[in-house]
């Protein structure tokens, strides 16, 4: 509920942008009608991911994950795109930089614009603690998007596909995909001061 198939070959793609300068608007819906706007620092662009810092959010009250605090005001949140993926992952942070797990959001596949992106919340999650616990969450909105046809059924198959498919993996050991676990919060504050 917070706010992004396969994975291609890092080395595959040659082109690499190290981009700290460079900041995206990420247009992200919410159905029936809710949308907002989050500004972040790209870090990282390649053709297979994109990755950027979301630096000291803006949260009303701490978000609570199996009665821990895995976000709270002033936390970071490093988010990988994957350009034509169904899903997003976030490596979460707490205000004093603790990491606290990856958090996947099914949704639309991004519709990236040079630096302003449009996406659309499926309402499902999937949750990995640091230690390797990985659930679904948000079974329950999804449902009742669903039953108020917020979401079309065969987008709703997807979601549920696209979820299905990364706790599969997870289980397997083979998500989060390694670039995910590689890039720390400190490796991409550094990029975008630098």
């Amino acid at each position: 509920m917070w706010w992004r198939h396969g994975y291609l070959c890092r080395t595959c793609f040659p082109r690499i942008f190290l981009t700290g300068s460079s900041h995206v608007r990420i247009h992200y819906r919410r159905p029936p009608d809710r949308e907002e706007v989050f500004h972040q620092r790209v870090v990282l662009e390649r053709q297979e991911v994109i990755v950027t810092l979301a630096e000291a959010i803006n949260l009303d009250i701490p978000m609570i994950i199996e009665r821990q605090v895995v976000l709270e005001p002033g936390s970071a949140v490093v988010w990988f795109t994957f350009p034509g993926a169904w899903h997003d992952i976030g490596s979460f942070h707490r205000e004093d930089g603790t990491f606290t797990g990856f958090y996947a959001n099914v949704i639309t596949p991004p519709r990236i614009e040079e630096h302003i992106w449009y996406t659309t919340d499926l309402y499902l999650d999937v949750w990995m603690t640091p230690n390797g616990t990985v659930r679904l969450l948000d079974e329950d909105e999804f449902e009742e998007a669903i039953s108020h046809r917020l979401i079309d059924h065969p987008t709703a198959n997807r979601a549920r596909e696209e979820a299905s498919r990364l706790l599969d993996e997870a289980r397997r050991g083979v998500w989060p995909p390694p670039i995910v676990r590689e890039w720390t919060l400190e490796q991409a504050r550094a990029i975008a001061i630098a």
